[in-house]
């Protein structure tokens, strides 16, 4: 699990980040970008899979856990790239990603972090 002090939480830093403009798309999962860091802070993580993508909300939980889980490996492994110069960031869930493998999940999380600029 991810810890608490990784986490976007406020609805300001989700609107703020998407304002941004800066995404990447990759296997049915979106990622945004926030600013650039001008301090030391942590870059934060969010993980949406909105309701339009699949209708359970079983589905677009484990969604959401692959896509957090994914992204903690990769953080413990450093393989995050640039990622974390990043005030934050915001995973979105499409439809084309739900019943993929934790495998290709962890590919596409990596091959977009790896991607930013």
């Amino acid at each position: 699990m991810l810890k608490k002090e990784l986490r976007l939480k406020k609805k300001s830093a989700f609107t703020a980040t998407y304002r941004v403009k800066n995404s990447i798309y990759k296997g049915g999962v979106t990622l945004f970008a926030g600013l650039k860091k001008k301090n030391t802070n942590p870059t934060l993580a969010g993980f949406v899979v909105s309701k339009k993508t699949h209708k359970r909300a079983v589905k677009r939980n484990r969604l959401k856990r692959l896509m957090r889980e994914s992204y903690r490996l990769l953080l413990k492994e450093n393989a995050v790239g640039n990622s974390q110069d990043y005030m934050s960031l915001i995973f979105v869930g499409h439809e084309k990603a739900i019943g993929k493998s934790f495998e290709v999940m962890k590919k596409n999380i990596k091959y977009l972090l790896e991607e930013l600029k």
